[in-house]
């Protein structure tokens, strides 16, 4: 039988899981550029991406805490700012040439 609970566990799981698939993404990104890529975009430095974006990784894997939590909520919106603004400035440096 199917309760408001369950369904609303079920949802969250599902909520968790695609956040630390967008975090797996963003971090696994971040190592894939050369530090030369982000200080020619006017980035922040490729060890404060791979340092931010890999500590919400592990605080997401460690913690948990579930897709609100506070942490887990920076971190969120530090790897889909990483996603909408610093791989799309990365991307177009290697479109130039």
């Amino acid at each position: 039988m199917l309760t408001v609970m369950n369904f609303e566990m079920g949802v969250m799981l599902v909520v968790e899981l695609v956040l630390l698939a967008v975090k797996l993404f963003a971090f696994i990104s971040s190592l894939m550029w050369s530090a030369e890529h982000y200080t020619a975009a006017g980035k922040l430095t490729k060890p404060a991406w791979t340092i931010i974006l890999g500590l919400g990784l592990a605080v997401q894997l460690i913690l948990g805490g579930g897709p609100i939590g506070l942490l887990n909520l920076v971190f969120t919106i530090a790897a889909f700012v990483y996603l909408a603004d610093v791989r799309p400035a990365l991307t177009n440096l290697t479109r130039r040439r």
